[in-house]
């Protein structure tokens, strides 16, 4: 028997989200993993694989946790509920400029305000996520695996993010700011607003609007976001619609 004490309580201020799993047996131990650490929240972006007989086995004795995973149409839909969401990579994307080392994740969970909302997003196990797919995360972590074999166990990824998580959760100097989130649902509404007034502007002109747009996110939402900031940035964007529509055509 292992040592392990796994917690008695589930944590609600946690989620793993799996996008387009391939591999039942690798539900199972993904509910195990996630239980160890107290998290009971799984959530799947469609299509997923489905539980078998081996994926129930591998669960052990959380098979509640397997029984609970719900499914979700989209990845901005299963994370629109969350203060912070953080993506999984073993690899290296075109921009440095939200990703973390393992050894900055730390740091970054104890800058969230006391009792922040955090879904960790994991990829397929043959692919890993797109970059259109990290976009939408406010960091992606870099797993330090051997470059030579860099692909981890999909639950043995989960059991390394969640441990360092329920280490340092409302540990750092983060915990006790007052500063209240906004939802990735609230962020993602202020980058639609953006593009609306990008358009306007003509800023897509040169075409790449798609990939203009993932850099904007960036930029943007390269780190959590207070009500506060996210309400000026519609403002912003607002404004320049407004302003706008009171030129007189040419």
């Amino acid at each position: 028997m292992s040592g392990l004490i796994i917690p008695e309580v589930e944590s609600s201020d946690v989620a793993v989200v799996l996008v387009r799993p391939h591999v039942p047996g690798n539900l199972g131990s993904v509910a195990r993993a996630a239980r160890n650490f107290g998290v009971g929240d799984v959530r799947l972006i469609e299509p997923p694989c489905s539980p078998d007989e081996e994926a129930y086995r591998l669960s052990s004795a959380v098979q509640g946790v397997l029984d609970a995973m719900v499914r979700h149409a989209t990845l901005v839909e299963a994370v629109a509920d969350f203060d912070a969401v953080v993506a999984t990579s073993s690899l290296r994307g075109r921009s440095e400029r939200r990703w973390l080392s393992l050894s900055e994740l730390p740091e970054f969970i104890g800058s969230l305000p006391n009792r922040a909302r955090v879904a960790y997003v994991f990829g397929p196990e043959r692919s890993g996520l797109t970059e259109e797919e990290r976009s939408r995360a406010g960091a992606t972590v870099n797993v330090p695996t051997d470059p030579g074999f860099p692909t981890m166990n999909l639950s043995h990824a989960v059991a390394v993010i969640l441990a360092i998580h329920r280490t340092f959760a409302a540990s750092g100097p983060g915990a006790s700011r007052e500063e209240e989130l906004a939802p990735s649902r609230e962020i993602e509404g202020a980058i639609e607003h953006w593009d609306r007034a990008l358009d306007a502007i003509a800023f897509y002109d040169t075409g790449h609007r798609e990939r203009s747009l993932r850099d904007w996110r960036r930029i943007v939402a390269g780190r959590p976001l207070s009500v506060r900031e996210v309400a000026l940035l519609r403002g912003v964007a607002n404004r320049i619609l407004v302003s706008l529509r009171r030129i007189p055509p040419a």
